[in-house]
């Protein structure tokens, strides 16, 4: 066996195998100037060997060998190697036991000898890239099973926090465990079922992150943003208030103008803990980023890092606007909460105070839209006795204490009527649901 191994930088390890000298010195001759580490074999039993000692990128083997010909050697390398690419030299009249070694020993190509040097260096790049790409095709595939990895982590450590809260929770885990794997494992239901834990731990008798997220989709297609843009400001809008979630009820049940110095200068560090709680998970980068900037005012007076104009990110602009209308609905934002109108009417007044101008004149002419929608709609809503296969729900399915069982447009069958059911039970409620 000889090795010569170039001391700067090298590409591959081939292994050249043949019983001649000559041939096996002519081969290393031709291989070395291109940067290749080359390992040279006298046959067969010899090449296996070093096999078990080097990793080896690719085979150039002879075919008429004694006491183990090239596709016996080849074949015996297919088996124990398969991921080694494999050459075969080969006379022509040998070409039976060329066939034979193409499917035993599934060989990438054959040359035949002797050789074009310009052919046998171009065939061994190509055979080198087919490797490269499937490396990289195994790169990206442990990279998607790490990101899925990282989202059960996260999964894990929210159930973890909300559970202490709530014996509910426990009681409806496994009806959202149906539901994520019933929708096909989608990303963005897990990110709706997130959600609606984060908004329980808020306290809110009722889910608003789909109206949220309605509202900044409409904004989002009005402005043409691209669908990773639109798909980060919507997944913000359903995980916005998530830094919140290890702030005692005292701070996170009263509107921020009703606390405390000490109480209002550490709720305000919720967007950064809710940057923090989501930069670890790679897909939502882009949304921590919004998350972390959407109570900056557009004049420069909001937190935490006190932004102004176009400093904010535009999702966090848009999210601004969507989130504070709802909060002051809900009363979470001022005390007493606002009639629609009158939330309207805070908008405007606080146009390039708090928020950009126009953002807030696409937000009003949305819930025009809503509005008229409305008139022209009605809901038709059952109890789980009338529930039947194929309905499709119009809203939530939403607990009395705000937990998001199942998202609008979900389409029931016969086992999810039941869990449905069961869980009714369980609770001690009575679900009137919404179907279109």
């Amino acid at each position: 066996m000889e090795n010569d191994s170039d001391k700067e930088e090298v590409k591959y390890t081939i292994l050249c195998v043949d019983d001649e000298k000559n041939i096996l010195s002519s081969l290393r001759r031709l291989l070395r100037p291109d940067g290749y580490n080359v390992l040279l074999a006298g046959g067969g039993a010899e090449g296996l060997e070093i096999l078990k000692e080097h990793h080896v990128d690719l085979i150039i083997s002879d075919m008429r060998m004694p006491e183990m010909n090239g596709a016996e050697f080849l074949e015996q390398v297919y088996k124990e190697y398969p991921d080694t690419m494999r050459i075969l030299l080969t006379g022509y009249s040998e070409i039976s036991s060329t066939v034979d070694a193409i499917n035993k020993g599934n060989i990438y190509k054959y040359i035949s000898k002797p050789w074009e040097e310009s052919d046998l260096k171009l065939t061994l790049r190509n055979a080198l890239e087919q490797k490269s790409l499937e490396k990289e095709r195994d790169r990206l595939i442990e990279l998607t099973k790490k990101q899925n990895d990282e989202l059960k982590e996260f999964n894990n450590n929210l159930e973890g926090l909300v559970k202490q809260r709530t014996d509910e929770l426990e009681q409806t885990m496994d009806m959202l465990e149906t539901a994520f794997a019933t929708l096909n494992d989608s990303y963005s239901n897990t990110i709706k079922v997130f959600s609606g834990l984060v908004e329980m731990r808020d306290g809110a008798l009722k889910s608003n992150s789909l109206e949220v997220a309605d509202g900044v989709n409409y904004i989002s297609d009005k402005l043409n943003l691209s669908d990773d843009d639109k798909k980060s400001i919507s997944h913000a809008s359903m995980l916005r208030d998530i830094g919140k979630i290890s702030f005692p009820d005292s701070m996170i049940k009263r509107p921020m103008e009703d606390l405390d110095a000490i109480s209002l200068s550490e709720i305000k560090k919720f967007t950064v803990i809710g940057e923090g709680i989501l930069m670890p998970i790679e897909p939502l980068n882009d949304s921590a980023k919004i998350i972390r900037s959407f109570k900056e005012w557009f004049n420069g007076g909001g937190f935490p890092d006190g932004l102004k104009e176009d400093e904010i990110p535009l999702g966090s602009r848009i999210l601004a606007v969507v989130n504070d209308y709802y909060a002051l609905i809900n009363g979470t934002l001022i005390s007493g909460g606002f009639s629609a109108s009158k939330a309207r009417e805070f908008l405007i007044k606080n146009k390039n105070i708090r928020y950009d101008p126009k953002v807030v004149d696409m937000f009003l002419e949305f819930l025009g839209d809503v509005v008229e929608d409305d008139k022209r709609s009605v809901d038709k809503t059952v109890v789980t006795q009338q529930l039947s296969r194929g309905m499709k729900l119009k809203k939530d399915l939403v607990t009395k204490s705000g937990v998001v069982l199942l998202s609008r447009g979900y389409v029931l069958g016969e086992h999810m009527i039941k869990q449905i059911t069961n869980l009714e039970k369980s609770l001690g409620e009575k679900f009137v649901i919404s179907i279109e």
